[in-house]
């Protein structure tokens, strides 16, 4: 299991899939509000001119020396639900990721945020 003080060192490192393909570099981990553990991270994908985040679960990743692999393939993570650079994710799209992704979603605390940025 990945610990949120661990994750956040690896900022800007590269997030690789499964096969080893680069998808794009870590920018920010979300905290599940429930728990508290890290649920998701951003990935800074697109040309340099039109970049935009897009979000992961971080579940099953794995740290390596200079990289951080998660458990999806490469183009499952690119047709993920994204943000621009400086956008906060709204609240009401939190379903929508973890739809993304095969998983159930159930809102945090009364009714709010299930993700938190870390």
């Amino acid at each position: 299991m990945i610990h949120s003080a661990d994750i956040r060192e690896w900022r800007n490192r590269d997030v690789i899939d499964p096969k080893g393909r680069k998808i794009g570099s870590l920018e920010a981990v979300y905290v599940d509000s429930t728990t508290d553990a890290p649920a998701m991270a951003t990935v800074r994908t697109g040309l340099p001119t039109r970049q935009r985040l897009v979000f992961v679960p971080l579940d099953e990743a794995t740290l390596g020396p200079g990289y951080v692999k998660v458990a999806h393939a490469r183009g499952l993570v690119k047709k993920a639900p994204s943000i621009g650079l400086d956008d906060v994710l709204p609240a009401e799209r939190e379903e929508e990721i973890f739809k993304h992704y095969g998983r159930s979603y159930e809102p945090g605390t009364d009714h709010g945020r299930r993700l938190a940025r870390g």
